[in-house]
């Protein structure tokens, strides 16, 4: 098999393709959420704080410069994204338990079934009829 129809198989399978639009979904999610970090969430936290602005936290030691206030942003972002994430998969959870919780609608009884069924009637009505 040539690496090009290897690379085609692939590609084609419905896995691949899923994770795809998982990783499109997620990086559009990505920017909203760091929308909402940015523009609404980290302002109050500024305002809590006192006016503090994590992203121009910093360590300068010598030329070099830690910026830490980015890492505080990015674990804030990465609380967020876990938080809403818990509470879709939840949901999701619900419903699913819901759908499983109906119940299911009795099978139509085979042709054995019917014939079992109709000797075992038989068995019983002779049964009575012959007083045992």
């Amino acid at each position: 098999m040539s690496m090009v129809s290897e690379f085609r198989d692939f590609i084609n399978r419905g896995n691949v393709m899923d994770l795809a639009v998982g990783i499109i979904i997620g990086a559009a999610f990505t920017a909203i959420v760091n929308s909402l970090v940015n523009d609404l969430i980290m302002p109050i936290i500024g305002i809590i704080t006192g006016g503090i602005d994590f992203t121009g936290l910093a360590l300068n030691i010598g030329e070099a410069s830690l910026t830490y206030g980015n890492l505080i942003q990015a674990i804030i972002n990465f609380l967020i994204i876990a938080f809403v994430v818990f509470w879709l998969v939840k949901a999701v959870n619900r419903f699913r338990a819901k759908e499983e919780a109906l119940p299911a609608e009795p099978a139509a009884p085979t042709t054995e079934e019917k014939l079992l069924t109709e000797i075992r009637d038989l068995l019983q009505a002779q049964a009575r009829q012959s007083g045992v």
